[in-house]
């Protein structure tokens, strides 16, 4: 599913990826724990190629990024969701135009739309929610409509990076227990984090970065308590 080998970033002579190998497989949740600065958010980049790698070979569902055309990026793009710690909904949407902004780009049929994103609302637990506007939501509420946003084109991957970075305990383990969820339904989890109890609850796969090297590699222990 997800392949590094030898993988380095550099920017202006400061390695922020350094010689990273790794793979990860099918309907893994793979969490990434390290400081601000130990790659993890550049190795995301490099995934969605919104970063191109300095060197090294990737291979995202047998797709070689490095070596992508621009007009090829959106294609790659289809098969990963992205879920940020600061949420990135359009203000002036209501959640469910939030989500289905991500099918309009797509040329997604309106009739097809409607069906839609109720489904991922009702994954997320807020199909209560669906017309209210951010500001009328709760910081865990909008993170789970940036979920939703996220899901809607059924894509194989999803990244989140620091998605409980701006929450709260409750709303914290709120969302972690929903992304274990939709890991259970087959999604491969790329998830970054800065905090160490978080991943541990997860009891999944655990990468330590430092200083743009993958340092340890600690294989899943159980399944998420609830």
């Amino acid at each position: 599913m997800i392949f590094f080998e030898n993988v380095s970033k550099t920017y202006d002579n400061c390695k922020a990826l350094d010689e990273v190998n790794l793979e990860i497989k099918d309907g893994e949740f793979v969490s990434i724990i390290g400081s601000s600065g130990a790659g993890k958010s550049t190795l995301l980049k490099i995934l969605t190629r919104e970063e191109k790698p300095t060197s090294g070979k990737i291979l995202v569902d047998e797709i070689d990024v490095a070596e992508l055309k621009e007009n090829e990026i959106p294609y790659l793009r289809r098969k990963i969701g992205t879920v940020f710690q600061d949420f990135k909904l359009l203000a002036n949407k209501t959640a469910f135009e939030n989500i289905a902004f991500a099918l309009e780009v797509l040329g997604v049929s309106e009739p097809d739309i409607a069906k839609d994103v109720p489904r991922v609302l009702k994954i997320v637990g807020l199909e209560d929610k669906a017309f209210n506007f951010p500001q009328q939501l709760s910081a865990g509420e909008k993170q789970r409509i940036a979920i939703a946003r996220a899901l809607i084109h059924r894509p194989k991957i999803l990244l989140a990076d620091e998605p409980t970075g701006n929450l709260d305990l409750l709303n914290t383990y709120e969302i972690t227990k929903l992304l274990v969820k939709i890991n259970e339904f087959g999604t491969t989890i790329v998830l970054t984090s800065h905090n160490r109890e978080v991943v541990n609850a997860i009891g999944k796969r655990v990468l330590t970065m430092e200083k743009g090297k993958i340092t340890k590699d600690q294989q899943e222990k159980g399944r998420y308590i609830i």
